[in-house]
């Protein structure tokens, strides 16, 4: 007796149309776009793109649903309007299928367990979209755009592009349904400008040691990799308040703080 295929820990398949309404708005998606659909699932919002898009690239890792993909969608597949990659996102050459730099629009409704490595990988990386829309876990889409509260999640988005949260998406739109609601969270002005004159991984070492331990004060963690008396006039400078916390200062001081330490500090 065959069993019943159940989707992958993460997948949970938006059935709502109000949903995929506000997530096509969002798009702004126009005849000539190429669309990067990750996580496809049984096709809701992949009908949707191939009706509006030039090209839609859709990554699947489930073999089950990239058969039923292959079936629902063979007049798209041959038109070649559709390509489907049975694969793990994060193992995909993507410029083998066009995907570069600036040059394509990323509409996904994400795993939630992958959620920041694939936002690592677009925002990091080499080929970047020129517009995000996620449907990603509500708790995640504050965190990124809502909070007073800074995270090495919130500033690894906001370094590179300007995260907007849309709309929440009540989790019993979906199937199965979520223990969380969802939120429709849009990245635009994806770049590397604010890193222009920063370099990448000095900006990034310094976060992370930033938040290595929230409780105590920004300037004690950073002793560990900056020497004492460059971090006190640094702070100086900028008028940083020698007891704020890393969760507390803004993206725009964390760049002038890292602007001003790699010109001086060679340790790090």
């Amino acid at each position: 007796m065959a069993t019943k295929h159940k989707p992958p820990l993460g997948q949970h398949f938006l059935r709502s149309s109000h949903g995929l309404v506000n997530i096509l708005r969002e798009a702004v998606i126009e005849p000539s776009d190429t669309i990067l659909e990750i996580g496809p699932g049984k096709g809701f919002l992949t009908r949707a793109l191939i009706e509006t898009a030039g090209k839609v690239i859709a990554v699947e890792k489930d073999p089950f649903l990239v058969a039923y993909l292959n079936d629902q969608f063979k007049n798209a597949i041959d038109e070649k309007r559709l390509i489907i990659i049975n694969a793990d996102i994060r193992n995909v050459d993507l410029e083998k299928y066009g995907i570069v730099d600036g040059k394509f629009k990323l509409v996904a409704n994400i795993p939630y367990y992958i959620t920041g490595d694939l936002l690592r990988l677009f925002l990091g990386g080499e080929n970047k979209p020129a517009r995000a829309v996620l449907l990603v876990q509500k708790e995640v889409a504050e965190r990124i755009a809502r909070s007073k509260k800074e995270s090495i999640l919130s500033l690894s988005i906001k370094v590179y592009g300007e995260p907007h949260y849309v709309k929440t998406v009540p989790r019993g739109l979906f199937n199965p349904p979520p223990q969380v609601d969802s939120a429709i969270l849009t990245i635009m002005n994806i770049s590397r400008k604010q890193l222009k004159n920063i370099d990448e991984l000095f900006f990034f070492t310094l976060v992370k040691q930033g938040f290595s331990q929230k409780r105590k004060l920004l300037m004690g963690n950073l002793r560990h990799v900056v020497e004492p008396d460059m971090l006190s006039k640094a702070f100086t400078a900028l008028a940083i308040p020698e007891k704020v916390r890393a969760e507390d200062m803004s993206l725009k001081t964390w760049l002038e703080l890292a602007s001003l330490l790699q010109m001086r500090n060679k340790n790090l």
